[in-house]
Protein backbone atom coordinates (compact mmCIF):
# COMPACT_ATOMS: atom_id res chain seq x y z
CA UNK A 1 0.00 0.00 0.00
CA UNK A 2 1.50 3.50 -1.08
CA UNK A 3 0.11 6.10 1.39
CA UNK A 4 -0.10 9.06 -0.82
CA UNK A 5 -0.12 12.37 0.72
CA UNK A 6 -1.73 15.73 -0.91
CA UNK A 7 -3.41 18.83 0.40
CA UNK A 8 -7.39 18.76 1.12
CA UNK A 9 -8.43 21.47 -1.18
CA UNK A 10 -10.95 20.09 -3.89
CA UNK A 11 -8.02 20.36 -6.84
CA UNK A 12 -5.18 19.30 -4.61
CA UNK A 13 -7.37 15.75 -3.92
CA UNK A 14 -8.38 15.72 -7.80
CA UNK A 15 -4.90 15.78 -8.59
CA UNK A 16 -3.39 13.50 -6.17
CA UNK A 17 -6.33 11.46 -6.89
CA UNK A 18 -5.53 11.35 -10.73
CA UNK A 19 -1.53 10.47 -10.20
CA UNK A 20 -3.19 7.27 -8.20
CA UNK A 21 -5.02 6.48 -10.87
CA UNK A 22 -2.06 6.01 -13.19
CA UNK A 23 0.44 4.37 -10.62
CA UNK A 24 -2.10 2.10 -10.44
CA UNK A 25 -2.21 1.56 -14.05
CA UNK A 26 1.56 1.89 -14.69
CA UNK A 27 2.79 -0.14 -11.81
CA UNK A 28 -0.52 -1.76 -10.72
CA UNK A 29 0.25 -0.64 -6.89
CA UNK A 30 -2.42 -0.12 -4.20
CA UNK A 31 -2.72 3.61 -3.56
CA UNK A 32 -4.29 5.39 -0.71
CA UNK A 33 -4.80 9.54 -0.50
CA UNK A 34 -3.94 11.22 2.54
CA UNK A 35 -5.38 14.68 2.70
CA UNK A 36 -3.23 16.87 4.73
CA UNK A 37 -4.37 19.95 6.50
CA UNK A 38 -1.61 22.75 5.48
CA UNK A 39 -1.65 26.26 7.03
CA UNK A 40 -1.73 27.62 3.02
CA UNK A 41 -5.30 26.42 3.10
CA UNK A 42 -6.26 27.04 6.94
CA UNK A 43 -5.39 30.57 6.80
CA UNK A 44 -7.69 33.01 4.52
CA UNK A 45 -5.03 36.22 4.47
CA UNK A 46 -2.14 37.27 2.21
CA UNK A 47 0.37 34.15 2.30
CA UNK A 48 3.06 36.42 3.21
CA UNK A 49 1.85 36.55 6.41
CA UNK A 50 3.08 32.75 6.92
CA UNK A 51 6.10 33.30 4.93
CA UNK A 52 4.99 32.72 1.36
CA UNK A 53 4.13 29.50 -0.49
CA UNK A 54 6.03 27.27 1.49
CA UNK A 55 2.91 27.32 4.05
CA UNK A 56 1.94 24.22 1.21
CA UNK A 57 4.17 22.34 2.34
CA UNK A 58 5.85 22.08 5.76
CA UNK A 59 3.36 20.03 6.76
CA UNK A 60 3.53 17.82 4.14
CA UNK A 61 7.36 17.30 4.89
CA UNK A 62 6.85 16.84 8.25
CA UNK A 63 4.26 13.64 7.35
CA UNK A 64 6.76 12.26 4.88
CA UNK A 65 9.80 12.59 6.73
CA UNK A 66 7.49 10.91 9.67
CA UNK A 67 6.87 8.35 7.65
CA UNK A 68 2.87 8.66 7.90
CA UNK A 69 3.14 9.03 3.56
CA UNK A 70 5.57 7.55 1.70
CA UNK A 71 5.17 9.92 -1.22
CA UNK A 72 3.50 13.35 -1.79
CA UNK A 73 2.14 15.20 -4.57
CA UNK A 74 2.93 19.51 -5.16
CA UNK A 75 1.86 21.69 -7.72
CA UNK A 76 5.36 22.71 -8.42
CA UNK A 77 4.62 26.32 -8.86
CA UNK A 78 3.95 26.10 -5.33
CA UNK A 79 7.45 25.15 -4.45
CA UNK A 80 9.38 27.83 -3.40
CA UNK A 81 12.92 28.80 -5.23
CA UNK A 82 14.60 30.37 -2.27
CA UNK A 83 14.05 28.02 0.85
CA UNK A 84 16.09 24.84 0.27
CA UNK A 85 14.06 21.17 -0.28
CA UNK A 86 14.55 18.53 2.89
CA UNK A 87 18.09 16.62 2.06
CA UNK A 88 15.92 13.53 2.54
CA UNK A 89 13.01 14.42 0.15
CA UNK A 90 13.54 14.26 -3.45
CA UNK A 91 11.10 14.68 -6.38
CA UNK A 92 11.28 10.44 -8.10
CA UNK A 93 8.64 12.09 -10.24
CA UNK A 94 7.75 15.01 -12.34
CA UNK A 95 4.04 14.18 -14.38
CA UNK A 96 3.97 15.27 -17.97
CA UNK A 97 3.29 18.96 -17.83
CA UNK A 98 -0.35 20.02 -18.69
CA UNK A 99 -1.41 23.41 -20.06
CA UNK A 100 0.68 26.74 -18.55
CA UNK A 101 -1.95 29.42 -19.92
CA UNK A 102 -3.32 31.92 -17.74
CA UNK A 103 -6.90 32.32 -18.53
CA UNK A 104 -9.22 35.25 -17.23
CA UNK A 105 -12.86 34.61 -16.97
CA UNK A 106 -15.81 37.19 -16.77
CA UNK A 107 -19.08 36.88 -14.92
CA UNK A 108 -21.42 34.30 -16.49
CA UNK A 109 -23.69 36.91 -17.35
CA UNK A 110 -21.88 39.72 -18.09
CA UNK A 111 -21.58 39.31 -22.04
CA UNK A 112 -17.73 40.30 -21.90
CA UNK A 113 -15.31 38.06 -23.34
CA UNK A 114 -11.73 39.21 -23.41
CA UNK A 115 -9.41 41.54 -21.16
CA UNK A 116 -10.05 44.09 -24.08
CA UNK A 117 -13.66 44.57 -23.52
CA UNK A 118 -13.23 44.94 -19.82
CA UNK A 119 -14.30 49.28 -19.09
CA UNK A 120 -11.33 51.36 -17.88
CA UNK A 121 -10.42 50.74 -13.53
CA UNK A 122 -12.63 47.39 -14.40
CA UNK A 123 -11.59 45.18 -11.09
CA UNK A 124 -10.05 41.86 -11.76
CA UNK A 125 -9.05 39.30 -9.07
CA UNK A 126 -5.77 37.25 -8.06
CA UNK A 127 -3.11 36.09 -5.91
CA UNK A 128 -0.47 36.01 -7.92
CA UNK A 129 2.26 38.69 -7.56
CA UNK A 130 3.73 37.66 -11.22
CA UNK A 131 -0.10 38.16 -12.62
CA UNK A 132 -0.78 41.37 -11.26
CA UNK A 133 2.53 43.00 -12.44
CA UNK A 134 1.96 41.63 -16.01
CA UNK A 135 -1.55 42.30 -15.91
CA UNK A 136 -0.73 46.44 -14.78
CA UNK A 137 1.81 46.24 -18.10
CA UNK A 138 -0.84 45.69 -20.63
CA UNK A 139 -3.73 47.79 -18.69
CA UNK A 140 -2.59 49.70 -15.70
CA UNK A 141 -6.15 50.96 -15.35
CA UNK A 142 -7.06 47.74 -13.83
CA UNK A 143 -8.13 47.95 -10.23
CA UNK A 144 -5.80 44.89 -9.22
CA UNK A 145 -7.65 42.72 -6.11
CA UNK A 146 -6.21 40.41 -4.08
CA UNK A 147 -7.90 37.04 -4.15
CA UNK A 148 -7.44 33.39 -2.77
CA UNK A 149 -9.69 30.11 -2.03
CA UNK A 150 -10.53 27.42 -4.17
CA UNK A 151 -11.52 27.68 -7.44
CA UNK A 152 -15.27 27.20 -6.96
CA UNK A 153 -15.88 29.80 -4.93
CA UNK A 154 -13.61 31.89 -6.54
CA UNK A 155 -16.72 31.62 -9.42
CA UNK A 156 -19.16 32.30 -7.33
CA UNK A 157 -17.48 35.20 -5.97
CA UNK A 158 -16.99 36.39 -9.98
CA UNK A 159 -20.49 35.52 -10.86
CA UNK A 160 -22.23 37.26 -8.06
CA UNK A 161 -21.32 41.00 -10.02
CA UNK A 162 -20.79 43.03 -6.96
CA UNK A 163 -16.74 42.66 -6.10
CA UNK A 164 -15.05 41.87 -9.51
CA UNK A 165 -15.08 41.76 -13.26
CA UNK A 166 -12.92 38.89 -13.79
CA UNK A 167 -10.51 36.97 -12.68
CA UNK A 168 -7.18 35.04 -13.51
CA UNK A 169 -6.84 31.33 -12.78
CA UNK A 170 -4.84 28.89 -14.47
CA UNK A 171 -6.43 26.52 -17.05
CA UNK A 172 -4.48 23.49 -16.04
CA UNK A 173 -6.65 23.78 -12.78
CA UNK A 174 -10.02 24.32 -14.69
CA UNK A 175 -8.93 20.64 -16.91
CA UNK A 176 -8.21 18.33 -14.31
CA UNK A 177 -11.27 20.01 -12.19
CA UNK A 178 -13.60 19.35 -15.52
CA UNK A 179 -14.61 23.19 -15.60
CA UNK A 180 -16.00 23.94 -19.25
CA UNK A 181 -15.81 27.73 -18.95
CA UNK A 182 -15.01 30.35 -21.67
CA UNK A 183 -12.61 32.51 -20.75
CA UNK A 184 -9.63 34.36 -22.96
CA UNK A 185 -5.79 33.05 -22.63
CA UNK A 186 -3.76 35.45 -21.98
CA UNK A 187 -0.46 36.40 -23.78
CA UNK A 188 1.80 36.61 -20.38
CA UNK A 189 4.58 34.41 -19.54
CA UNK A 190 3.74 31.70 -16.82
CA UNK A 191 5.00 31.34 -13.57
CA UNK A 192 7.64 28.62 -12.61
CA UNK A 193 6.77 25.15 -12.78
CA UNK A 194 3.29 25.50 -14.20
CA UNK A 195 1.11 23.03 -15.13
CA UNK A 196 3.31 20.70 -13.38
CA UNK A 197 2.69 18.05 -10.86
CA UNK A 198 5.64 16.80 -9.16
CA UNK A 199 5.60 13.57 -6.48
CA UNK A 200 8.29 13.55 -4.01
CA UNK A 201 9.18 10.66 -1.77
CA UNK A 202 12.02 9.87 0.69
CA UNK A 203 15.57 9.79 -1.05
CA UNK A 204 16.17 6.35 0.75
CA UNK A 205 12.86 4.48 0.39
CA UNK A 206 14.51 3.38 -2.91
CA UNK A 207 11.25 0.99 -3.70
CA UNK A 208 8.83 3.96 -3.62
CA UNK A 209 11.47 5.98 -5.90
CA UNK A 210 11.15 2.50 -8.36
CA UNK A 211 7.51 2.59 -8.25
CA UNK A 212 7.35 6.54 -9.04
CA UNK A 213 9.78 6.18 -12.25
CA UNK A 214 7.38 5.02 -14.99
CA UNK A 215 5.40 8.97 -13.81
CA UNK A 216 8.29 10.66 -14.43
CA UNK A 217 8.30 12.39 -18.24
CA UNK A 218 11.78 13.45 -19.32
CA UNK A 219 11.12 16.57 -20.97
CA UNK A 220 8.85 18.29 -17.92
CA UNK A 221 11.94 16.69 -15.84
CA UNK A 222 13.90 19.26 -18.00
CA UNK A 223 11.96 21.95 -18.88
CA UNK A 224 11.50 21.97 -15.06
CA UNK A 225 14.55 21.68 -13.96
CA UNK A 226 15.55 24.74 -15.92
CA UNK A 227 13.44 26.80 -14.48
CA UNK A 228 13.59 26.22 -11.56
CA UNK A 229 17.45 26.90 -11.69
CA UNK A 230 16.66 30.15 -12.90
CA UNK A 231 14.47 30.69 -9.33
CA UNK A 232 16.94 29.63 -7.50
CA UNK A 233 19.40 31.25 -8.76
CA UNK A 234 17.51 34.71 -8.44
CA UNK A 235 16.61 34.26 -5.19
CA UNK A 236 13.46 35.46 -5.56
CA UNK A 237 10.54 35.48 -2.25
CA UNK A 238 6.88 34.72 -1.99
CA UNK A 239 6.14 38.39 -3.25
CA UNK A 240 8.26 38.28 -6.11
CA UNK A 241 6.92 39.08 -10.13
CA UNK A 242 9.42 36.57 -11.36
CA UNK A 243 7.98 34.51 -14.60
CA UNK A 244 9.77 31.55 -16.46
CA UNK A 245 8.74 28.95 -19.10
CA UNK A 246 11.15 26.16 -20.72
CA UNK A 247 10.50 23.92 -23.94
CA UNK A 248 12.05 21.80 -25.97
CA UNK A 249 12.25 22.98 -30.02
CA UNK A 250 12.02 20.80 -33.22
CA UNK A 251 15.53 21.18 -33.32
CA UNK A 252 16.09 20.10 -30.20
CA UNK A 253 17.46 22.12 -28.24
CA UNK A 254 16.32 23.18 -24.75
CA UNK A 255 15.25 27.20 -24.26
CA UNK A 256 14.40 29.10 -21.50
CA UNK A 257 12.60 32.62 -21.08
CA UNK A 258 12.73 34.88 -18.05
CA UNK A 259 11.42 37.81 -17.01
CA UNK A 260 11.06 39.82 -13.49
CA UNK A 261 8.91 42.41 -13.30
CA UNK A 262 8.33 45.45 -10.67
CA UNK A 263 5.45 45.34 -8.40
CA UNK A 264 3.66 47.86 -10.44
CA UNK A 265 4.52 45.97 -14.15
CA UNK A 266 6.10 49.39 -15.08
CA UNK A 267 9.68 48.12 -15.69
CA UNK A 268 10.69 44.70 -16.15
CA UNK A 269 13.94 42.61 -17.43
CA UNK A 270 14.31 39.83 -19.79
CA UNK A 271 16.22 36.99 -21.02
CA UNK A 272 16.23 33.89 -23.10
CA UNK A 273 19.53 31.55 -23.85
CA UNK A 274 19.13 27.63 -24.99
CA UNK A 275 21.13 24.71 -24.71
CA UNK A 276 21.41 21.28 -24.89
CA UNK A 277 18.48 19.52 -23.01
CA UNK A 278 20.53 17.44 -20.78
CA UNK A 279 22.02 21.24 -19.46
CA UNK A 280 19.16 22.86 -17.81
CA UNK A 281 20.31 23.66 -14.79
CA UNK A 282 23.29 24.96 -16.10
CA UNK A 283 20.74 27.04 -18.46
CA UNK A 284 18.84 28.10 -15.23
CA UNK A 285 21.47 29.64 -13.69
CA UNK A 286 22.88 30.87 -17.02
CA UNK A 287 19.44 33.25 -17.40
CA UNK A 288 19.35 34.02 -13.84
CA UNK A 289 22.88 35.29 -13.91
CA UNK A 290 21.69 37.48 -16.70
CA UNK A 291 18.49 38.77 -15.43
CA UNK A 292 20.49 40.31 -12.12
CA UNK A 293 23.20 41.90 -14.38
CA UNK A 294 20.15 44.12 -16.02
CA UNK A 295 18.74 44.79 -12.71
CA UNK A 296 16.50 41.98 -11.53
CA UNK A 297 17.89 41.62 -8.15
CA UNK A 298 17.26 45.49 -7.39
CA UNK A 299 13.20 44.46 -8.65
CA UNK A 300 13.10 41.76 -6.63
CA UNK A 301 14.24 43.12 -3.12
CA UNK A 302 12.14 46.38 -3.63
CA UNK A 303 9.57 44.28 -3.07
CA UNK A 304 8.40 43.85 0.53
CA UNK A 305 7.60 40.27 1.83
Amino acid sequence: MLRLGTRTSPLAMVQAHGVAARLREAANATVEVVGISTAGDRHRGHLGELGGKGAFLSEIDRALLAGRVDAAVHCLKDVPGDVPRPDELVFAAYVERDDTADVMLFPASSGIRSLADLAPGARVGTSAVRRRAQLRRIRPDLRIEYLRGNVDSRLERLDAGEELDAIVVARAGLTRLGIDRPGEALDILPAVGSGVLAVDCRHADTEVVDLLRPLDHLETRRCAGAERAMLHGLRGHCNSPIAGHARIGRDGRLSLRGMVFTEDGSHFVHAQESSPPEKGEELGASVAADLLRKGAGDMIAGIPH
